[in-house]
């Protein structure tokens, strides 16, 4: 059960919070740990066989991927839950829906359309900072402040985010706070020592023989705790975790979100880093993150299999109700654009136009395509294919 809801304070907002007699209490604020990262010692032995059990998880579920002959069919509504859901957690609300119907009409956007939710610009900001992360990650550059400052830019480019500082480190103190209860609940590093702390974070990250499970825990906690940028700190933490893991080889491709975990848990994930620095128990903080890693493999295996499934029961349906050479051609496109107008059906897929026209009638007559919106002068009709819809939706 969730007792708090924390959100981000800058000095500007605190100052102006507490003027108007909304006055956060301080009184229980956890600080930041000085000179505590990395910490000198972890006690494996206390999360020896949870850190097995989450290296057994992650590896089962890549297992799976590898054996898939087109992994961006699994990899694209995974990679849109994430978003949906890392967003969510900074109250951010958007749909699955929302996210790709707003992908089927302006793919390449960079300013807000008319009419479209501030939320949905921003889970799809998410989404496209951990494509360039991943981008820039395949074209060789290292996780280092530059790359973070970078994707940080594209994900507040446009919308709310673009009046809090895009790429650039914070230069006033923020805050973690409590709104119900009126109380700042943790104080992130200073300006004055960021800098600092980034060093030795991107040092540790370069240079330490942690194995990639706890490296990924140490830097997702110190991250959080350094709220290096004023806003969407969360979100980028949570990125750097599949990042490094992709980085270290434990996963072979960038697939693996943890967010649905953490947004189940949230009580105990934020109070689990608020004890670091409280009490330096970073032993507690691992295996809250190994067990969140391995019940996130899990599930996200079951969904892997799930989705599989599908794919192997459509390849015959489709072959059967299209009777073309494009069948599978087609299949491929409506799991990675599961909502999607025609026009951008036969262009995306290389499917001559009337062909994929007719695709359309057959599978919408065969309940596999449902319309969302009509026809309309000359805007093409929405579409979307329900069975994979029914299994991503979050």
């Amino acid at each position: 059960m969730k007792y708090y809801k924390p959100i981000h304070l800058d000095a500007k907002t605190f100052t102006k919070t507490a003027n108007s007699k909304m006055e956060l209490n301080l009184e229980h604020a956890v600080h930041y740990h000085y000179e505590k990262f990395p910490p000198q010692k972890l006690d494996y032995s206390k999360f020896v066989g949870a850190l097995l059990k989450a290296t057994d998880a992650i590896a089962r579920y890549d297992q799976m991927l590898k054996n898939m002959h087109n992994s961006e069919i699994l990899l694209a509504p995974l990679r849109n839950q994430e978003a949906v859901i890392s967003s969510r957690m900074e109250g951010t609300v958007s749909t699955m829906d929302e996210i790709l119907k707003y992908e089927a009409d302006h793919e390449n956007e960079t300013t807000t359309p008319e009419g479209v939710r501030s939320e949905v610009i921003e889970t799809l900001l998410y989404q496209r900072a951990l494509k360039l992360a991943q981008g820039a990650i395949i074209d060789g550059y290292p996780i280092s402040q530059s790359l973070i400052r970078t994707i940080h830019g594209r994900l507040l480019s446009f919308g709310r985010g673009a009046s809090k500082s895009p790429g650039k480190f914070k230069n006033e103190q923020n805050y973690l706070a409590d709104k119900g209860r009126k109380r700042i609940l943790f104080v992130p590093i200073s300006p004055e020592k960021l800098q600092d702390g980034l060093d030795t974070l991107f040092d540790y990250i370069e240079n330490n023989g942690d194995p990639a499970l706890i490296k990924a825990a140490m830097t997702h906690i110190e991250f959080e705790a350094l709220h290096p940028f004023k806003d969407g700190n969360g979100r980028i933490g949570r990125m750097l975790i599949t990042l490094m893991l992709w980085q270290a080889g434990s996963i072979s491709a960038p697939h693996f979100y943890v967010s649905g975990y953490l947004e189940e848990n949230k009580d105990e994930y934020i109070d689990t880093m608020r004890r670091v620095s409280e009490t330096g128990n970073w032993d507690e903080w691992c295996s809250f993150f190994l067990e969140a890693i391995e019940q996130q493999a899990i599930r996200n295996l079951s969904v892997a299999e799930n989705i599989r499934g599908l794919y192997e029961e459509m390849k015959q349906t489709f072959a059967d109700l299209l009777s073309s050479k494009w069948s599978l051609a087609a299949l491929d496109f409506v799991f990675t654009n599961p909502v999607f107008r025609n026009n951008r059906f036969s262009a995306g897929s290389g499917i001559p136009s009337a062909t994929a026209s007719r695709f359309t009638r057959v599978l919408l007559d065969q309940g596999i395509l449902k319309t969302v919106e009509e026809a309309s002068g000359r805007r093409a009709a929405l579409y979307s294919f329900e069975p994979l819809m029914d299994l991503v939706r979050v």
